[in-house]
């Protein structure tokens, strides 16, 4: 993101900033959540950069009455059926879901692919569950995701406090928050509410998918080819390594979804062929 940097020479991407109007009673306690990165435990796809974008998975999406800026309705039908087929959190799914529906509207010439959102979500903090974290109901994950400071220690770059700790817990330099990872000087620019809540909150994950897609999306980008996908995906995060790793697990996730769609559809054929006279 604006202003994003490794913190591992490999994959973690640190986001951006954003405004959590709060009072400062509220403001979290910093804790070295990313000690142990979920990143590092995903084999990177073998693709060139920029040579393809994965595959978008448009049969298994979510689809168009299915969304509201409140991820509800069918929506979360939706979630609530993939999920255990691709692994991820129903109220992450919804998250997901809902921002490839919003951008649908906001930036149809994007093409954004809740597949592409699940491989960052995954990648940056296993879809809100990084360091014993619980996703709740409300879509913020328990305790607060916090990432290290980033204060210039080796393959870290320093990045003085922005928001005086209201965001990060942190009033000397600067970390990463929330399932999508924004630092507050990202945040500040591309946090939007999608909750529906009245704020815009990184440790929110409606907000904070959304918010990523409109980063990922950027001025006229279109990520269903292989140059804008890249070009987004880099500028969430420089390393090569992080586009292969959200690449694979996107195209995971759609193969996933597209053999457990094919799956209740034969189910679905054969109960009605049982059912004939």
């Amino acid at each position: 993101m604006l202003g994003r940097l490794l913190v591992i020479v490999v994959v973690l991407a640190l986001g951006a900033g954003g405004v959590w109007l709060v009072a400062r009673a509220a403001v979290p306690s910093a804790g070295p959540t990313t000690t142990d990165i979920p990143a590092l435990r995903l084999e990177p796809a073998d693709v060139e950069p920029g040579s393809a974008a994965p595959v978008r998975g448009e049969e298994t999406g979510p689809g168009d009455d299915a969304g509201t800026e409140t991820g509800s309705g069918t929506l979360a039908e939706w979630a609530e059926a993939l999920s255990p087929a691709v692994g991820v959190p129903a109220r992450a799914l919804t998250a997901y879901g809902n921002a490839e529906l919003v951008l649908r509207e906001q930036a149809p010439g994007c093409g954004l692919s809740w597949a592409t959102l699940a491989g960052i979500g995954r990648v940056e903090s296993d879809h809100g569950r990084h360091g014993g974290a619980e996703l709740g109901a409300d879509g913020r994950p328990s305790p607060p995701i916090i990432g290290v400071a980033l204060d210039g220690a080796p393959g870290v770059q320093a990045i003085p406090d922005t928001d005086d700790g209201v965001l990060d817990g942190d009033r000397e330099y600067d970390r990463a928050v929330g399932p999508m990872q924004f630092i507050p000087s990202t945040w500040r620019v591309q946090g939007v509410d999608a909750s529906g809540d009245g704020r815009a909150d990184p440790q929110q994950i409606d907000d904070a998918a959304l918010s990523a897609g409109r980063y990922l999306c950027g001025p006229g980008r279109d990520l269903t080819g292989g140059q804008g996908w890249w070009e987004g995906v880099l500028s969430y995060n420089q390393s090569v390594d992080y586009g292969r790793t959200v690449y694979g697990l996107a195209e995971q996730y759609a193969d996933l979804a597209g053999t457990a769609a094919a799956e209740a559809a034969e189910d679905s054929k054969n109960s009605k062929d049982s059912e004939a006279p």
